[in-house]
């Protein structure tokens, strides 16, 4: 039996992942983050994931980790909708953040595959299964080939989504197929996450609906939940102008397969928001900041777009 779990969150929209900031000496910067925060509340957000991908969770201890979403919970989980990157090795540890994103208020978690192991599929039903029985939040599964090596087809994707606490699925193979195929099997059943903010992800949101995008970053501010706000309001043109300048970023700065040209999608997002005096901070090794040539195509980029 299929079961709509869709209701159980009220996700839609643009929700980005968002950075976490480090000082100059490594350190999180936790008054940072708070102002990064406001930032991206005031300029109308749906919703915010944190210690995701674009969150650096790889080069968080468990210690920053928790601290991260007790701060983050504790400033905005009562104002905007919050997603816990819980990203581990193994289900235990997904857990134990779950349940410090519980207690700070958040809404949800996001977990993708174990990296590095590429556990195959009956091993990740499992890891999945302990995870939907353990965790007070709602779960939604993060399909990222570029960093786990496993791109989870729909047949497995259909598996898992019968589980009872999973509610969504953030697909992001960068493969429109493979979206749109996830899209059609899952999305009477589950919120799928991953529309293009183009013409293709327009036209699809038109005729069928559809739930949003988890981007990266949300370093365009308003431009980018507007997409989603016009569309909503049903001025189409003034949605499209606004997916152009989500699209023209994410045209300049990554490949197709969704990987940084110009180095690691963290950094080439916090080059964005130190260029726009917004806190974005460093990077942690092994990461690297972008070198000049990077920093100077992504001003262009920003200055073509007037926001610089």
């Amino acid at each position: 039996m299929v079961l709509n779990k869709r209701d159980r969150v009220d996700w839609r929209g643009y929700i980005p992942a968002i950075t976490t900031p480090f000082d100059a000496e490594g350190a999180l910067d936790l008054p940072a983050l708070g102002g990064l925060l406001e930032w991206l509340h005031g300029e109308g957000m749906h919703g915010l994931i944190l210690a995701g991908t674009t969150g650096e969770w790889t080069s968080l201890t468990p210690d920053e980790r928790h601290g991260l979403f007790r701060a983050a919970g504790a400033q905005l989980g009562a104002r905007l909708p919050l997603v816990a990157g819980c990203g581990a090795f193994t289900a235990n540890e997904v857990l134990a953040y779950a349940a410090t994103a519980a207690e700070s208020g958040f809404q949800g978690i996001l977990v993708m595959p174990p990296p590095y192991l590429r556990p195959n599929a009956e091993e990740l039903v499992a890891f999945y299964t302990v995870i939907s029985r353990g965790s007070a939040l709602p779960v939604c599964i993060y399909n990222w080939p570029p960093g786990t090596g496993i791109d989870m087809d729909v047949a497995l994707l259909e598996r898992l989504t019968d589980l009872p606490n999973i509610v969504a699925v953030k697909q992001s193979t960068g493969r429109m197929e493979r979206f749109v195929e996830t899209f059609f099997a899952l999305g009477d059943k589950v919120r799928v996450f991953g529309h293009t903010m183009d013409e293709f992800g327009l036209t699809l949101l038109q005729a069928r609906g559809g739930d949003g995008t988890m981007g990266a970053g949300g370093v365009l501010g308003r431009a980018q939940p507007d997409f989603y706000n016009h569309l909503w309001a049903g001025d189409i043109d003034a949605a499209r102008a606004c997916g152009r300048q989500d699209r023209a970023t994410m045209d300049a700065w990554y490949t197709s397969d969704l990987v940084g040209r110009f180095g690691s999608g963290p950094a080439i997002l916090k080059a964005a928001l130190n260029l726009q005096g917004l806190p974005g901070g460093t990077v942690r090794p092994p990461l690297l900041p972008v070198s000049g040539e990077g920093e100077a195509a992504i001003r262009d980029t920003l200055t073509a777009l007037g926001r610089l």
